[in-house]
């Protein structure tokens, strides 16, 4: 479990080094703030290093807000993958004080060591195209959502694909949430696609990503809006494709049953995979601390479900 005494934790992500060391990337802020729904303009990215996704050891942060600029309000959720050339590539999300915080981007930094990192220019990377992605209307939206990208290599090779958190232009308001979609040839130079999934059940997708679990190539995301349709008692959801590269028919989405975990991960743990989140609230309190892992399988009836804890997990 990873708990910081004196500041919040939530959004987590993960990336493995030579050495077999874990990192976790986290969103951070501090407790002194009281009230935890202010921590989302005091966001910056903490860093801890484990051996077994248990026990954490807190090192320097790797990303605060800049000085001016597109991210000079608060850093938020992103990723972090190794390149061709052996750099890491923290990919984020940044807002802004000029938009007080509405409009979301995303960014860029680079590392050569995993610890020490240095934002890509200015940072800034990917904005919404509107030719099918909604921007900032708060008649029909509270933000610009545009945020949470997940990385990760086309199966075939061919360059690399991001996940967004994103908004279709069209539809009901509470129905917009869509997984936005960019592709890239080198990692920095990146065009804007169209959605991989049509509007229709959630007002957004949060915190995309995919694997493949137990042979099934799953898309992973949370949503803490209400479901249109689906009703609002559930927070985790899977949806099953024939690839990672989708499309994703929201549909077939199936709910995972962990009420007080938010925006989890799957990690290889083991032989399996685990699910890592933030324990969102307990006992009408939010909680902000990361999660052991909770070891998960897929069942072609149920979805992404718990499995029983081996002997030394």
């Amino acid at each position: 479990m990873l708990r910081l005494p004196d500041h919040w934790v939530w959004d987590s992500w993960y990336a493995q080094d030579d050495d077999g060391r874990w990192h976790a990337f986290f969103l951070r802020a501090s407790r002194a703030l009281l009230d935890p729904h202010r921590r989302h303009r005091r966001a910056s990215i903490g860093h801890a290093v484990s051996t077994d996704l248990r026990s954490w050891q807190l090192v320097p942060d790797a990303l605060v807000p800049a000085d001016a600029g597109w991210d000079d309000l608060a850093t938020w959720t992103g990723c972090t993958v190794r390149g061709p050339d052996q750099r890491w590539y923290l990919f984020y999300t940044g807002v802004g004080r000029a938009e007080d915080g509405l409009v979301q981007r995303i960014g860029l930094a680079v590392s050569d060591d995993l610890v020490t990192w240095h934002r890509h220019g200015d940072g800034l990377l990917v904005e919404a195209d509107p030719t099918w992605y909604e921007l900032l209307d708060r008649e029909m939206w509270y933000e610009h959502a545009w945020r949470d990208p997940w990385v990760f290599p086309d199966p075939d090779g061919d360059g690399w694909h991001m996940l967004i958190t994103a908004r279709s232009n069209q539809g009901p308001a509470d129905a917009r949430g869509v997984v936005g979609h960019a592709t890239s040839p080198d990692l920095v130079n990146w065009t804007v696609r169209p959605p991989l999934s049509a509007p229709g059940d959630f007002g957004h997708l949060e915190v995309p990503q995919v694997a493949v679990v137990d042979g099934q190539p799953l898309l992973l995301f949370c949503t803490n809006a209400v479901a249109a349709g689906r009703g609002s008692e559930h927070q985790l959801w899977t949806v099953p494709s024939a690839t990672v590269r989708g499309p994703w028919d929201m549909a077939a989405a199936q709910p995972v049953p962990l009420p007080n975990l938010y925006a989890p991960r799957l990690v290889p743990d083991g032989d399996g995979w685990s699910l890592l989140g933030f324990v969102d609230h307990a006992d009408g309190r939010f909680v902000g601390e990361i999660s052991d892992p909770i070891p998960v399988r897929y069942d072609r009836t149920g979805g992404l479900v718990a499995r029983p804890a081996e002997a030394g997990d």
